[in-house]
């Protein structure tokens, strides 16, 4: 096969059950098709898939021109915020729940990879978040979040209190359990459990929502992804950052969590004539016939 990707990573989410199977039959199948196959270190060690050239995370981006990710959403936002910078493209292939990042089912992986590495396949860039934590003009922390960053309190806190600026200019005083910048990507996520929009991914937009406001009147918004929130930490204990909900910062008051549009962006290879909105009516099970029986 003359593919366009010369070596292609292979990453699973080796805890899930099952997966060394289909995680064998990728690798075999890259192979097959001429293509170089690099599998992720822990993967190899954790599934027993040996005889290809073993590399880390941090390893892979140089290496690989795309990556074959299979697992859950969790899987695939620690994977793209490691490979970002790289400009390593992401092919998703779904062994977890929902999946929307994840758009491929796991018994239409080889067609959907034949079609893909044969050029037949719709790409799409997503915006990511830069997050800032800075402790008296220091910066503590700095990383990128694909779905969204979260100020929010902790296990045995109370409310939080957030001063919450846009562009240097003073937004509100936020008394809640938290608040969610969260991209189009991460408005299916936690944003979307705390009653924020769904937006489309083309959207040059980012979503503020809070979690469970002390005001009602408190509403989500809608920015522009251009520019620049902060929420400074005025009241709360035990207060934490999150960063997709895999990199996370205890936060003192007055501590400042800056966000903004990274330079960086995330590319998905999706099979040719991927629809948005059917992906949304499969998972959010909009179109689901009630069950046999109910009224």
């Amino acid at each position: 096969m003359n593919s366009q990707f010369r070596n292609v990573a292979v990453i699973g989410k080796y805890q899930s059950r099952g997966i060394a199977e289909p995680l064998g039959e990728i690798a075999a199948f890259l192979k097959a098709a001429g293509v170089g196959v690099i599998v992720e270190k822990e993967t190899s060690e954790n599934t027993g898939l040996t005889g290809y050239p073993i590399a880390t995370v941090s390893e892979l981006g140089p290496l690989a021109d795309c990556a074959v990710v299979v697992g859950g959403d969790g899987t695939m936002l620690s994977i793209a915020r490691l490979l970002a910078p790289h400009h390593v493209p992401l092919i998703g292939i779904n062994q977890g729940r929902l999946g929307f990042m994840t758009d491929i089912a796991l018994d239409e992986k080889i067609a959907a990879l034949t079609a893909i590495l044969g050029g037949d396949y719709d790409a799409e860039d997503r915006n990511i978040l830069q997050g800032t934590v800075t402790r008296q003009g220091q910066v503590m922390l700095d990383t990128l979040a694909l779905n969204d960053v979260v100020v929010s309190r902790g296990a045995i806190g109370g409310m939080i209190e957030l001063t919450v600026s846009i562009d240097g200019r003073f937004v509100y005083n936020q008394r809640a359990d938290g608040l969610i910048v969260a991209t189009p990507t991460g408005s299916t996520a936690y944003s979307l459990s705390a009653n924020g929009p769904i937006m489309h991914p083309n959207l040059a937009s980012i979503a503020l929502v809070p979690i469970s406001p002390h005001a009602l009147t408190n509403r989500p918004i809608a920015l522009s992804d251009n520019c620049t929130v902060e929420m400074a930490l005025t009241r709360g204990k035990d207060a934490g950052a999150h960063f997709d909900g895999q990199a996370h910062f205890t936060l003192m008051e007055q501590d400042c969590v800056r966000v903004r549009r990274s330079e960086h962006r995330i590319r998905f290879l999706h099979p040719k004539g991927y629809d948005y909105f059917r992906m949304l009516r499969e998972k959010l099970h909009w179109s689901a016939l009630p069950p046999s029986g109910s009224k």
